[in-house]
């Protein structure tokens, strides 16, 4: 399975780089998987050689989205992507923001869907200090598991 601790992936992305890859990350709840999200995951593939997806904890999507939210644990929800085949490592992180793992990682890419620009990605400074480089990469932002909830609701 490559669904990995932080201190495992470190050890995985600094072989990967002694090869030459690419090292990509690209980050989210991933609650309700949708075709966004699959397109996203694709094109942040496309940047690079190695796919890792951050995926935010149960307790930091509760904060994000509400107390009702997850609808699937981090476990389930890891387990989805990592079946996907252009996704080469997750990592489910428990902090607020995608920042430490930024660091621990220092991606040569991260992407970000298409509800950023280069300029509004928080991060972007973080990614600038070790070199990387922010991407945008996906499909419009035309679906969100916000909506197809609400969606069900009526």
């Amino acid at each position: 399975m490559n669904i990995l601790e932080r201190h495992e992936i470190i050890d995985r992305i600094a072989a990967e780089r002694k090869n030459g890859a690419k090292i990509v990350l690209a980050n989210g709840c991933f609650d309700l998987f949708h075709v966004g999200h699959i397109r996203y995951l694709a094109g942040a593939k496309a940047l690079g050689d190695i796919l890792i997806v951050g995926i935010n904890s149960d307790e930091q999507v509760r904060k994000l989205k509400g107390e009702k939210r997850p609808f699937m644990p981090e476990n389930e929800r890891a387990e989805i992507i990592s079946a996907l085949r252009f996704v080469d490592y997750v990592t489910i992180f428990p902090e607020p923001t995608v920042t430490e793992l930024l660091r621990a990682i220092r991606p040569d890419f991260h992407a970000k869907g298409t509800d950023y620009t280069p300029e509004t990605v928080p991060e972007r400074e973080i990614v600038k200090e070790f070199g990387g480089q922010v991407a945008i990469v996906g499909d419009p932002k035309d679906h969100s598991s916000t909506q197809l909830i609400e969606s069900l609701n009526h």
